[in-house]
C-alpha cells in the first residue's frame, strides 16, 4: 500500500458543510445485506473514499459487507471524519469499523518519545471509533538485524500502550518480509521477536504467496499469532488462480480468527466493480462462514 498521505491531504473536504447529514449520523442501524462476515480494507477504494466517503460507504454496504478496515487517518480524523462521526455513519449503514491501518510519523531512536505520543493519540482516537485493532501496514527496508530488532522494541511499546486499552496493535506485511536479513528471514524474525500479548500479525496471504512462501505454513507454525487477513489476489479475488482461498480459511478458522478483509490492489474493472466480484466469489465459496 502507498501513496495513503495523498488522502490526507483533501480530508477536510469529505465533511465539509453538511455532508454528513443527520439521517446518516441518527439512522437506526440496518441488517448487514450478508448473512457471511466478510471485511472489506477501504484502500480498495481509495480513490473513491477521496471523493465521497458517505457514497462509496453506502455502496460498500448495498454490495454486503459487515467489518471495515480503514486505511485514512490524520490529525485525529478517520476519512476527515471525528472518531464518533464515523463511528456512527458505519454503523448506521449496517457496518462496524474494526480496524485501522495508519502509518505514524517516521520513527527513530531519537524521537521515540514524540512517535510514541502521536500513537497514544491515535490509540485514543480509534478506541473511540470502536476499532479492536489497529495495524502497522508496512516499515523500512532494514540492513542488519540490529535495527529490525529496534523495530521489534518499537512496536512491543506500542503494543504496550494498546494493552491498557481495548484496542490490540499488530503489523501487516509485504513480501519483503520474507527476505533474508543476516541469514534470518524477515518475517520469522519479527514474530519471534515482539512479544505474543503485545503485537499480533495481520496476514496478507497474497504477499506471502509472492514472497515464495505459504500463508498455511505460517498459520500451522504460529498458530496463536494472525487473528486478522488479508485476503488478496493479483486483482480480483478468485481472478489469478495462484492462491487456493479454501485451506487457508479453514487453517484460519481452527485457529480463531478475528477479522478478514478482502483488498484489492490492482483491477480489470472499475474498482467498486472489483470489489462487488470479490465479494461474490467469497459469498459463494462454502467454506467462507
Amino acid at each position: 500500500m502507498t501513496n495513503r498521505r495523498d488522502f490526507f491531504k483533501t480530508s477536510s473536504l469529505l465533511i465539509a458543510g453538511s455532508l454528513i447529514s443527520n439521517q446518516f449520523l441518527q439512522a437506526s442501524v440496518l441488517p448487514a445485506k450478508g448473512k457471511k462476515d466478510i471485511g472489506l480494507q477501504l484502500y480498495s477504494l481509495r480513490e473513491a473514499m477521496k471523493a465521497d466517503a458517505l457514497g462509496t460507504l453506502k455502496l460498500v454496504s448495498d454490495i454486503g459487507f459487515k467489518t471495515l478496515e480503514a486505511a485514512n487517518y490524520a490529525d485525529g480524523k478517520i476519512y476527515g471524519m471525528t472518531p464518533t462521526q464515523i463511528r456512527k455513519v458505519t454503523k448506521g449503514l449496517g457496518m462496524k469499523l474494526t480496524s485501522a491501518h495508519i502509518g505514524g510519523p517516521i520513527y527513530t531512536k531519537e524521537t521515540h518519545s514524540e512517535v510514541m505520543d502521536w500513537w497514544k493519540k491515535a490509540l485514543e482516537d480509534h478506541q473511540e471509533a470502536e476499532c479492536k485493532f489497529l495495524v502497522k501496514p508496512s516499515m523500512p527496508n532494514m540492513k542488519t538485524l540490529d535495527e529490525l530488532k529496534m523495530w521489534c522494541d518499537f512496536y512491543n511499546a506500542i503494543g504496550e500502550k494498546a494493552a491498557s486499552s481495548k484496542i490490540q496493535f499488530g503489523y501487516h506485511n509485504h513480501s519483503h518480509e520474507f527476505e533474508k536479513l543476516e541469514g534470518e528471514i524477515i518475517y520469522d524474525y519479527l514474530i519471534n521477536h515482539t512479544d505474543p500479548k503485545k503485537v499480533f500479525f495481520e496476514m496478507d496471504v497474497y504477499w506471502v504467496m509472492r514472497g515464495g512462501f505459504k500463508a498455511i505454513d505460517y498459520m500451522n507454525k504460529y498458530p496463536d499469532r494472525f487473528p486478522l487477513l488479508h485476503i488478496k489476489d493479483e486483482k480480483e479475488i478468485g481472478e489469478s488462480g495462484q492462491i487456493d482461498f479454501k485451506p487457508i480459511y479453514e487453517t484460519a478458522y481452527k485457529n480463531g480468527l478475528k477479522d478478514s478483509f478482502v483488498e484489492v490492489e490492482r483491477y480489470n474493472f472499475e474498482p467498486i466493480v472489483s470489489v462487488q466480484k470479490s465479494y461474490d466469489f467469497l459469498k459463494a465459496a462454502s467454506y467462507v462462514k
